[in-house]
């Protein structure tokens, strides 16, 4: 008996916004925790976590995101991409219901590292996903999806959180708050049916005729005849054939060159935590503290950073497929840098020690005021704004654009995996960093994105306007030098002319016939 069957859609736009939901579930588990850490509920219930014991509750999501993102290959490789995000949803369901009943500190751990199982999943292998059914002209746009929805879940999120703040009781207002999260991953699970699967996956596991008839209908309304449909799938079969003769295991991931993408997409990954996202994201609230902002003050300009993430994030469209990937990463993180050097310069010249605690926060033992104050919730804002334009939404399309077919699910998992160790460790590390040295952790973070940007320089190819399989040549021993590559450039484009000529010619010798 055959299963039961859903209408599938293939407008790109359509299934970007879907497959990216299990991205805004990584934004909604965010802001679980950045909105409700600094609350009289959450202090009291929890007994006022702090160091080590607040880093292990916001660092759990990044655990389980490890164990997800080591599964996610062979689920995506065995099912298909589509079917994993599916798969992935019942962890959710499973860790958001531990975290609403939560009696203890340990439960709530084990609630968040279920959702991060879940994370570890969607996080590797929508980007895969996208990666494989996006026109090479556009897949910086579409991949940009991902980092909105994330940004979209950490802002509906962290007002939630700050709406639910003002419910009474002890544990009514983060219950609610947690509960809500049922919410996207049921949408999730309702929209996922209606996406068609990967026509590259579909081809790497033989269905030949469903990967043609998806790839046409997702680039050329159906047409099969169309020159950038033959030429792509033309493509698509010479490399995955050259790939099917690559060293098999682990050895596929450093043989012939292949160290160099599992390098980029690994560290690329890694840059994005190590240029001191999380304190933006699952912390701003501590930054904040510091200076001087308290109570509701505190949390609507928190709300107001994650809206300009929102806001500049949908700025990169304009320009992510022009500038390409490089200039972005380089210049994004020395940007960074500067910020992070300005903030850690003002707390450690002016700071002024609280040894009880901002307003009793253990993890927050100091704060500036006046100008000094300013200057750091002016340049937490600009750092925010810097990273939605660069690192944050291009980590996750470089990450998903340097492997080849035969090992990108695989390989993704593999770069999300660089994403979530240094997610995890950063997670455990700022609330004992902010206690130990103070404004010096954002120094160790601004020399970090001087590390980033110079890696960026001298090991990262271009890979803007490419098809996948030619970024594969940017990688090859004997490949042009990362600093002189460019955006565009792609021979897709002589070859379809080439099919536009051949057909051209095939239609006029038939008309000759016919006289």
């Amino acid at each position: 008996m055959k299963g039961a069957t859903f209408p599938k859609i293939y407008n790109v736009y359509f299934l970007a916004i879907i497959s990216t939901m299990g991205g805004m579930l990584f934004g909604f588990d965010i802001s679980s925790m950045s909105a409700i850490v600094g609350t009289k509920q959450y202090l009291d219930y929890f007994d006022n976590p702090a160091g080590a014991y607040q880093g292990a509750i916001g660092s759990a999501l990044a655990a389980g995101s490890i164990i997800g993102c080591l599964i996610a290959g062979p689920i995506s490789d065995r099912f298909g991409r589509r079917d994993a995000c599916i798969f992935s949803c019942l962890f959710w369901l499973a860790g958001t219901a531990v975290q609403v009943s939560t009696h203890s500190r340990g439960q709530l751990i084990a609630g968040r590292m279920l959702n991060g199982v879940c994370v570890g999943i969607t996080s590797s292998q929508v980007p895969v996903y996208l990666a494989e059914i996006a026109k090479k002209n556009m897949r910086g746009s579409i991949l940009v999806i991902q980092q909105l929805a994330i940004e979209v879940g950490i802002l509906l999120m962290f007002f939630i959180g700050y709406g639910c703040s003002f419910i009474p009781g002890p544990t009514a207002s983060f219950r609610t708050a947690w509960g809500i999260q049922f919410v996207p991953c049921i949408v999730l699970l309702i929209g996922l049916p209606f996406l068609p699967r990967s026509p590259r996956w579909l081809a790497k596991v033989g269905r030949v005729d469903e990967a043609i008839e998806i790839l046409a209908r997702i680039q050329a309304h159906g047409d099969q005849s169309d020159p950038e449909v033959i030429t792509e799938w033309e493509e698509i079969t010479t490399v995955l054939a050259a790939e099917r003769e690559a060293p098999a295991g682990w050895r596929r991931f450093v043989k012939n060159g292949m160290w160099r993408r599992t390098l980029a997409g690994f560290s690329v990954q890694a840059w994005q935590q190590l240029s001191g996202a999380n304190v933006m994201t699952y912390y701003i609230v501590y930054v904040f503290l510091m200076a001087g902002l308290t109570g509701n003050a505190n949390l609507t300009s928190g709300g107001v950073q994650y809206a300009l993430f929102i806001v500049f994030t949908l700025v990169t469209y304009l320009f992510i497929d022009k500038v390409g990937r490089r200039p972005l990463l380089i210049y994004g993180a020395l940007g960074m840098a500067v910020c992070h050097f300005i903030i850690g310069g003002m707390l450690d010249r002016y700071g002024i020690s609280v040894p009880g605690g901002v307003q009793g926060n253990a993890n927050v033992l100091l704060r500036v005021e006046g100008s000094p104050a300013y200057t750091v919730i002016a340049f937490s804002y600009l750092m925010v704004i810097i990273y939605a334009l660069t690192l944050a939404p291009i980590a996750w399309v470089y990450a998903a654009e340097v492997w080849s077919l035969e090992t990108r699910a695989y390989g993704m998992s593999i770069a999300a995996l660089g994403n979530w160790i240094f997610n995890f460790a950063l997670g455990m590390f700022i609330p004992s960093a902010f206690r130990n040295i103070g404004g010096n952790t954002f120094i160790v973070f601004g020399c970090l994105c001087v590390g980033a940007a110079l890696q960026s320089y001298f090991l990262y190819p271009e890979t803007a306007r490419k098809s996948l399989e030619e970024i594969e040549d940017m990688f090859r021993a004997g490949g042009p030098k990362p600093w002189n590559t460019k955006p565009g450039d792609s021979h897709l484009d002589a070859q379809m002319e080439e099919v536009v000529s051949r057909k051209a010619s095939m239609v006029h010798d038939e008309g000759k016939l016919q006289v």
